[in-house]
């Protein structure tokens, strides 16, 4: 009887872990809005590392061996880089599936700053 006691615990301790990890995923409506562009705020674009945080889908997008790969952290080599921590660009002109399509132009815009400034805040208007 002692024992039965003592499991009750942690069995609900298991079930509450397993209902708060079956949340269901964001929607388009969750992210904000620019109201210039029309556009949803759902990519960070960080030029130190020429990678993009997905805030849709919660993972990075960044190249490895030449290829973008998405992960839901920066591998070891990006040197722990936090979507909190360092400089970051709201992309407000582009809400579709594959950011790393305007790496060029993000890259012109936004160069390697090592003091992580920048001039604008959010990449220029109309530019697709």
């Amino acid at each position: 009887m002692k024992t039965t006691k003592s499991l009750i615990p942690f069995i609900i301790l298991l079930l509450s872990f397993h209902i708060n990890a079956q949340q269901a995923p964001l929607s388009n409506q969750a992210l904000p809005k620019d109201k210039k562009t029309n556009c949803y705020i759902r990519y960070y674009y960080f030029p130190n590392v020429e990678a993009y945080f997905d805030n849709l889908k919660m993972v990075y997008y960044y190249k490895d061996k030449g290829v973008w790969t998405t992960a839901p952290e920066l591998p070891q080599n990006y040197g722990g880089y936090s979507l909190y921590n360092k400089a970051h660009v709201e992309i407000t002109n582009y809400d579709d599936d594959d950011p790393y399509k305007l790496i060029l132009l993000h890259k012109k815009i936004y160069p390697y700053n090592s003091k992580g400034r920048f001039a604008y805040a959010t990449t220029i208007q109309g530019e697709n």
